[in-house]
């Protein structure tokens, strides 16, 4: 993870956190994103987010990842996770997937599902996710989705 002394937190995400995110996101981008998807991020940070969390590592934005909901708020998809390269591997992001799922249980959902690709859909495997549907080119070309559903509900 990080070193001991250094305080992590989750809190929701804030307009003024935008281009934090957005730079996070360049960050992976082409490793874990097409450039063709910041346009859908930027729409999903403006109009599409319903919760969405950054997390901060000594007051730096290190990471995010939002949820919404479908079907009368049953259904609960984790979305737009970003995880800063420097600290990936270290378990910042199943920090911040584990707090999703737990606020996800909390209100009573009864699915979790995540849509991922071929580079992160391991991540989500260990987590406890298992792949539902795979769609070749889906995201962009070289970027298949994976959709996944957390199998521990």
């Amino acid at each position: 993870m990080s070193k001991p002394q250094e305080k992590i937190s989750i809190r929701e995400y804030s307009e003024e956190d935008k281009e934090d995110v957005l730079a996070l996101f360049r960050l992976n981008t082409p490793q874990y994103f097409s450039r063709e998807e910041e346009k859908d991020l930027v729409d999903y940070l403006n109009t599409e987010i319903e919760l969405y969390y950054v997390v901060e590592i000594e007051d730096t934005l290190v990471g995010s990842g939002g949820m919404n909901f479908k079907e009368n708020h049953t259904v609960g998809f984790i979305s737009w996770d970003i995880i800063h390269p420097d600290i990936q591997g270290k378990g910042v992001g199943s920090l911040l997937l584990k707090h999703r799922i737990d606020v996800l249980k909390f209100k009573g959902i009864q699915k979790i599902i995540v849509r991922t690709s071929q580079l992160t859909y391991p991540f989500y495997e260990k987590a406890g996710f298992e792949t539902i549907e795979q769609i070749k080119d889906y995201w962009a070309t070289g970027y298949d989705l994976y959709k996944m559903e957390y199998r521990q509900l």
